[in-house]
């Protein structure tokens, strides 16, 4: 009887499995909201650009951003706006390249990175985040004890569920497991009946390059979904709180290869220099002019 129990199971896994389909054309519409705590005295978040010919960025998210995320094979075109201006994001997943168009005030700035590229400046990011942690007396941690771990993810289901976008989406919670066995857990509703093609998930810092990392609001660990995560919600940094909702989805959309076209009439430069544009994610932010 135990065998026959356990066949069963095992047969309605895999039928469960086979109902997730993959789509590798869609379009889709996200809101993210990041709230700040009320108690935030407004008069004392400034100064990290200022004075330097810079404009500080650490607050500039704060609020409604909204993202229109177009899918199509291997290449992902991810148009963000907001109060602070506009940014769109060119990915080929093919070629490895990640381009990324900025407009805000009246400026136009192109930037272009390789896969490779980015991750020598993830690790040039970490080396320089690791000299200040030596030099930082006021600590509490072990120097020795102060070694890259890399973080662990689990997934728990809950059997509470909502709709979004016209899909019923399942609650589940998003433990990460961190440096010292510090955990974040994140709030996730996944649409378990479907996945996209080269996408965990739309909206949110992790969709703007180098800012996640910057702001700590990226999640990690999204491969081990069992669907389409259609919205999250996650503690950053200075007691924020980021809310991300997918509003509208339309699968296998027909989509024109020109949605995927650069823009005309933008030098793209190297993606290292939209890092010193942010001041290194020192807090400012310097807007280039024309």
């Amino acid at each position: 009887m135990k065998k026959i129990i356990l066949a069963c199971a095992v047969l309605m896994s895999i039928e469960t499995q086979a109902q997730v389909k993959t789509y590798t054309q869609a379009v889709i519409n996200t809101t993210m909201n990041i709230i700040a705590p009320e108690e935030e005295d407004v008069q004392n978040i400034g100064g990290g650009g200022e004075g330097r010919g810079g404009m500080n960025f650490r607050n500039m998210m704060d609020g409604e951003t909204f993202f229109t995320t177009y899918l199509k094979e291997n290449l992902v075109k991810t148009s963000i706006k907001s109060e602070m201006g506009k940014s769109t994001i060119f990915r080929d997943n093919e070629k490895k390249i990640t381009t990324t168009i900025i407009e805000m005030m009246g400026n136009k700035s192109g930037f272009s990175a390789t896969d490779e590229e980015q991750a020598a400046m993830q690790k040039q990011r970490d080396s320089m985040m690791a000299e200040r942690r030596k030099k930082d007396t006021s600590s509490n941690t072990r120097r020795e004890e102060r070694v890259k771990v890399e973080p662990t993810t689990e997934i728990n289901y809950t059997k509470e569920s909502k709709k979004i976008a016209g899909y019923n989406c399942t609650k589940a919670y998003l433990i990460t497991t961190k440096f010292l066995g510090v955990k974040d857990t994140s709030t996730i509703w996944v649409a378990r009946e479907f996945k996209l093609n080269n996408i965990l998930q739309v909206g949110g810092m992790s969709a703007m390059p180098g800012m996640g990392s910057m702001m700590g609001g990226a999640l990690t660990g999204l491969e081990k979904v069992e669907g389409f995560v259609m919205g999250y919600e996650m503690k950053m940094r200075r007691g924020r709180v980021m809310e991300v909702s997918v509003t509208k989805i339309e699968l296998e959309k027909a989509i024109d290869n020109k949605e995927f076209e650069l823009p005309k009439g933008i030098e793209i430069k190297p993606m290292k220099e939209m890092q010193n544009m942010f001041g290194g994610g020192r807090g400012g932010m310097r807007i280039p002019r024309d």
